[in-house]
């Protein structure tokens, strides 16, 4: 009877050792929030981590990270928008639904779905997404694609709807370590 507890203590504790977190400082995300001017800026200092065996994942990122190519553009978006001294971050929590279905020993492409709140301006909504988990060498890569709306976030500002487009198109690139 011993050796039956010791067995499943021992079961139990492999299991809990054997997820592996990736994590990457250098994920790229980039918002394209173009209507009659070309507005997109991308942020390549995004801290992201990732649990292979429970799928969930967390984003980081300072909103002044984000690059435009035009300077003016890039004040007016901290200053007037985002108010980025005031919330200086945006994150998203949550977890790839179908994680069962990304096989971390075969390389290849996996369509990914993902679920989880994303805090921006402040204001923190649930938020679902789909992409691409590519496995190469046992490691991670996810690409996706999805929209928020800017009034669900209280983003205001004269342009919106005009210049700038209300919703807005996000893009997520990550490469896990």
């Amino acid at each position: 009877m011993k050796i039956f507890i010791a067995s499943i203590f021992m079961l139990a504790s492999i299991s809990v050792f054997a997820q592996k977190t990736y994590s990457t400082k250098t994920g790229q995300i980039s918002f394209d929030a173009s209507a009659t001017v070309d507005i997109k800026a991308v942020n390549n200092q995004v801290d992201s981590k990732f649990i292979d065996n429970t799928g969930q994942m967390i984003f980081s990122l300072l909103i002044k990270s984000f690059k435009f190519a035009n300077g003016l553009m890039e004040d007016h978006f901290n200053e007037d928008y985002m108010e980025s001294t005031k919330f200086p971050k945006a994150d998203f929590k949550g977890y790839i639904t179908n994680i069962k279905e990304v096989n971390f020993t075969k390389d290849g492409s996996y369509l990914v779905k993902l679920e989880g709140n994303l805090t921006l301006h402040g204001v923190t909504n649930k938020v679902s997404a789909s992409g691409t988990m590519k496995i190469a060498g046992g490691v991670p890569e996810m690409d996706g694609t999805f929209k928020i709306k800017l009034k669900d976030y209280n983003v205001t500002g004269l342009y919106i709807g005009e210049k700038i487009a209300p919703e807005v198109a996000i893009t997520v690139k990550c490469k896990y370590q």
